[in-house]
């Protein structure tokens, strides 16, 4: 986006974040500036509301969103964004959904929820909760109730943003900070099968968050060798065997093969 297109967003109260394709070739954004909720572009705009409150509950800036067949997932961070400091502490994150035309708060008092995933079998909902340094399962009923959280704890200063399915059910994380890419198995276990941080500043990094001191700034400015702040993976290229990863500084995309191919993205199956 050009900064002549991403200046007049910003002074409107808009700050795109997460989107997700409509059947009908529109898209929704989750909006992280002022006016918060999600937002529906059409082909020849502008910008209409497709989501700002839940009953009394006003979204604030939101974070993510994904379609889910005929549902809809919304994230939001934290009750608001102006905070100092990033820490474990934050409880006022939600997942909102939309099924039917009705929306309602699906899960509350999460800790900087981030990004969602639908585990292919559809059993579970899958959440980053970024600065607790852990990722979510929940039970997923037919209903969109959740139940019977499941915490998959990551080293502190391990913060998970974005993740992806692959196509034999295992989940793929990646990490600002600590560039770490984290591959977890339906079990739940997991391992670390790519990171580019040095291990001095990785160590200074998790001290500083341990002492609820992490700054936004903190953050922007750590950089590895070769990426820098991770916050996005998809699948893509012919065969699905190759990770798209995004940055909150990179300015282009990196790109690693896979060992399995990615689950293909609802979207994909509007036909």
């Amino acid at each position: 986006m050009s900064a002549a297109v991403e200046a007049p967003l910003i002074e409107d109260g808009f700050l795109p974040n997460g989107i997700a394709l409509m059947p009908d070739g529109s898209f929704l954004f989750a909006n992280l500036g002022a006016r918060g909720g999600v937002w529906r572009v059409g082909p020849q705009g502008p910008a209409e509301p497709f989501l700002l409150n839940v009953g009394d509950y006003k979204i604030p800036p939101a974070n993510f969103v994904m379609i889910d067949g005929d549902r809809v997932w919304v994230t939001v961070s934290a009750a608001t964004r102006g905070h100092a400091h990033f820490s474990g502490n934050e409880k006022t994150g939600t997942i909102v959904v939309i099924e039917g035309g009705s929306a309602r708060v699906a899960a509350d008092k999460l800790t900087w929820t981030n990004e969602l995933r639908i585990s292919p079998d559809g059993e579970y909902l899958f959440v980053n909760e970024t600065f607790a340094c852990r990722t979510t399962r929940f039970n997923l009923g037919a209903d969109c109730s959740l139940s019977e959280k499941t915490h998959i704890d990551f080293p502190a200063g391990t913060f998970p943003d974005g993740l992806a399915f692959d196509g034999e059910g295992d989940l793929w994380i990646v990490c600002p900070v600590s560039n770490r890419i984290i591959r977890m198995q339906p079990d739940l276990t997991w391992k670390i099968v790519f990171e580019d941080c040095d291990p001095d500043f990785f160590a200074q990094m998790a001290a500083t968050y341990s002492e609820g001191k992490l700054t936004r700034d903190m953050i922007v400015n750590s950089r590895g060798t070769r990426v820098s702040n991770l916050s996005s993976i998809a699948f893509g290229g012919p065969d699905m065997k190759t990770m798209f990863l995004g940055s909150l500084t990179m300015p282009s995309l990196a790109c690693l093969r896979a060992p399995a191919a990615g689950e293909p993205m609802n979207h994909w199956r509007h036909g």
